[in-house]
């Protein structure tokens, strides 16, 4: 399946992992681009020596290409904006603000920039910026969320811009990709699947809760203080709403969460931890290899293509 996406980035198909903060790590990004994907490496709030680190050994991993998100409200953001020229990644997708003061830098490096925008709007700007393409991620997707529907964001973006997009939030299957098509988008970021990865190093805990999600079993916390994060229900969840909704200081309910993803992740603590996943999980039901999960989303969106011939 070729598109713009797949030329640009130099990929077999259409299928981008998401940089999730403590669960894209190299061996993640390196399995996702030996399917034929693109395997990102996720900055999240890490130091910027760390991440040189996980280039080095994605390297090691992998000949196939990978990316690098920097989510860019990471203090070292300005570090890890430099290690990705030093070391020549050729990709990098962005999340939390806005790239600008990093673009000059990129495109003099040869480095492919797509950021994630959640409004046409912000679409329409990275497009002006430079950006290569960009990601129009809808609520539906697990963490940090804006406020529009993949189905109403995505053909917006498309009609707004003319470079590539790529849709986000609420896929996970060839359905998924076949609908993300039809709207316009030229490849889809997947990031709940890929969790559940027998590559991925989320604790085995965590990935038995979105296995065993339902399709109502996310809530979205932080509506009050503009920092909305979609994640499963969990004892966390409910005592953050619960003060939320009694008027907590935005200080107060941060105390809730620090440190939070990282017990989910790493500890399997899917009590006190968060437990970023998309609406999708109800979907989700086995764990597989990053090459099971791409091949069986090829394959069905190709199969609902040829039948709509």
């Amino acid at each position: 399946m070729k598109t713009r996406i797949t030329e640009l980035l130099g990929i077999e198909y259409p299928v981008i992992q998401g940089g999730m903060a403590w669960v894209a790590d190299y061996h993640l990004a390196a399995a996702v681009s030996d399917a034929g994907g693109l395997g990102l490496i996720g900055a999240g709030g890490a130091p910027a020596e760390f991440v040189r680190e996980q280039i080095h050994r994605g390297r090691e991993t992998t000949d196939k290409a990978f990316g690098v998100n920097i989510m860019l409200m990471n203090p070292e953001a300005d570090a890890i904006a430099k290690v990705v020229v030093e070391e020549g990644v050729k990709v990098v997708t962005t999340g939390a603000g806005n790239p600008g003061r990093y673009m000059a830098m990129w495109k003099e490096a040869g480095v492919k920039v797509i950021p994630v925008v959640a409004s046409t709007a912000m679409a329409k700007m990275m497009e002006r910026a430079g950006a290569d393409a960009v990601v129009a991620e809808g609520m539906e997707s697990g963490g940090h969320i804006g406020q529009l529907t993949t189905m109403a964001l995505v053909p917006q973006v498309v009609d707004a811009v003319t470079i590539p997009v790529i849709a986000a939030g609420g896929i996970a299957d060839g359905r998924g990709l076949a609908a993300a098509r039809m709207l316009g988008a030229e490849a889809v970021q997947i990031g709940t699947r890929f969790v559940t990865a027998k590559e991925s190093i989320a604790h085995e805990n965590y990935k038995q809760k979105i296995i065993g999600a339902k399709d109502i079993d996310s809530e979205v916390t932080g509506m009050s203080h503009g920092h909305p994060v979609r994640q499963l229900r969990n004892q966390m969840t409910r005592e953050y709403l619960k003060l939320e909704k009694a008027g907590a200081s935005f200080e107060e309910l941060e105390k809730l969460t620090l440190g939070a993803l990282r017990k989910a992740v790493v500890e399997g603590d899917t009590v006190n931890g968060t437990l970023m996943a998309g609406q999708i999980a109800g979907l989700i039901r086995k764990e597989q290899t990053c090459g099971e999960i791409i091949r069986e989303i090829m394959e069905q969106c190709e199969e609902i293509l040829r039948a709509i011939k």
